[in-house]
This record gives C-alpha cells, sequence and structure tokens, in this order.
C-alpha cells in the first residue's frame, strides 16, 4: 500500500479551494450581471411607470438613451425633455450641455426645438387664425392675446410681414386664464364668422359681439403652457425656435427666414 505524504494532501485541497473559488466568483459574477440586465432591460417601462406614479400628465412621446451614460431621455408629447435614471428613480429638468473643442451645444434646446416645431405646425390650420400672403416664403405661429400691449403693436405689423413673405398663424393665449375676461374675449374672437376682422378689432380695443362655439381657445392655453410660453407674444418659428417677445417685422421677418 503506497503512503500518501501530507504535503500531497494538502497541495491536492489547496487546489480544489481555489477550483471552488473561482466557480463561485464567476458564478456571483454572472447572478450580478444578469441582475443588472434585467433592472436595465427596460427603462422605458420603468420611467413611464415612475411618471405615472407621480400623476404627470404630460404624455411621454419616447424614452431613448442620452449621449450621457446612464442617463435617458424622456421627450414628452409636448415637445419638451426631461432626464432620466434606468430605474425611474431620479429626473433631472434643465439643459443637456455638449462641449467639443471648448464649443458648446445645448443638446436640450436642439430636441425641444426640433419636437415643439413638429407639435405647433401639426396644429389644425382651421384652429387658427392665418394672415396669409399669396406666396408665403414661411410662417410663424404666434401665441397671443388681445389685451397685450405688445400683442397689438406685433398685430398692426402684420401686413409688413405679409409682405416680406412671412405667414402669421395665431393661437390663443389669454394670461389670465380661462377665467379672464381676455379668455372670454378670444372664445368669441374664435368664434366670430369673421374671425380675422373680430381679432384685429379685439386688438384695437373695439367690441367684439358676444358668441359661443366649440372653440380651441382652452386647448390651445393648455398647448402654450406645456411648450414654454411664459408671455406675450410668443413666437415660434417654422423650426420649433421660440423668440419670446415683440420683435419689429423687418427684423422678425429676417429671423423667421432663417430658421425654416
Amino acid at each position: 500500500m503506497e503512503l500518501v505524504s501530507a504535503s500531497f494532501i494538502r497541495g491536492k485541497l489547496c487546489g480544489l479551494q481555489k477550483e471552488w473559488t473561482m466557480r463561485l466568483k464567476i458564478g456571483l459574477a454572472a447572478i450580478l450581471a444578469l441582475a443588472a440586465t434585467q433592472v436595465m432591460a427596460n427603462p422605458d417601462q420603468a420611467i413611464r411607470d415612475a411618471l405615472k406614479t407621480m400623476n404627470f400628465n404630460v404624455p411621454v412621446k419616447a424614452v431613448s438613451e442620452s449621449p450621457v451614460a446612464g442617463l435617458y431621455s424622456v421627450e414628452l408629447e409636448s415637445g419638451r425633455v426631461l432626464y432620466a435614471s434606468a430605474d425611474g428613480k431620479y429626473f433631472v429638468q434643465g439643459s443637456l450641455i455638449e462641449v467639443n473643442d471648448g464649443k458648446p451645444r445645448n443638446l436640450t434646446s436642439i430636441a425641444e426645438a426640433r419636437n415643439i416645431g413638429a407639435v405647433i405646425n401639426g396644429l389644425p390650420q382651421q384652429e387658427l387664425i392665418v394672415f396669409a400672403p399669396e406666396q408665403p416664403k414661411t410662417h410663424i405661429t404666434v401665441f397671443t392675446d388681445v389685451d397685450c400691449g405688445y400683442c397689438r403693436k406685433l398685430h398692426n405689423e402684420v401686413q409688413q410681414l405679409n409682405d416680406l413673405g412671412i405667414e402669421v398663424r395665431y393661437a390663443a393665449f389669454p394670461r389670465g386664464g380661462m377665467q379672464s375676461r381676455a379668455a372670454s374675449v378670444m372664445q368669441s374672437v374664435w368664434c366670430a364668422d369673421d374671425r380675422k376682422a373680430a381679432l384685429t378689432a379685439a386688438k384695437q380695443g373695439d367690441e367684439v359681439a358676444p358668441a359661443s362655439c366649440e372653440n380651441p381657445v382652452e386647448r390651445q392655453f393648455e398647448l402654450g403652457q406645456q411648450v414654454g410660453v411664459q408671455g406675450t407674444p410668443a413666437i415660434f418659428m417654422a423650426n420649433g425656435v421660440l423668440i419670446p417677445g415683440y420683435q419689429p417685422a423687418a427684423q422678425l421677418a429676417a429671423i423667421a427666414l432663417e430658421n425654416q
């Protein structure tokens, strides 16, 4: 009978211990990787579910990876953009700035302009009050209030804008809310037989005959809030870029032609 030395047995045991330790490490790594994959498998759903629990009332259009690892871009149907962690536990509202060779680029503004442009350009023409030249070169959409001084000043220059090839599309935005006098007047304007004449009269301070009908004033007011309108006139270029406030006709036309 061959005798086995103690050192040989210790060597065998040591080899087995190393083998099982390695297997354990590999197994744990696989388990952790699987868990991470399951957590990250559907960030779209996790983010949407988190927004639902917060009673967030703006529908989500799309969720996609942002240029920042672990941060997801949440595009809302209003055109605005949020950012979220993959598990939906953290949300950020603000600008994501990309810097290349010392040159900053606001990725959020670029995305929002593109998205908002699509939303606003998709508004039904029959729900807007449109002043159009015979051959428009481009258009602007103006969220307006009949009691706003600068809105009235802009309206006085609509013909100049038309002469420069700019189509002017008006959407309603009563700054005082839907219970304000302006909201009531604007609903009468949108329900008038000649809406362009009624809008011009209201902006000149003249009385507009009360009228009621199914109208888009409240929907347009709510949309304005969703796309970031904070005052009037709020002027959106055809590509979705927002110009907040009055601009003289010639200057506004130049901006509009640069942002088709």
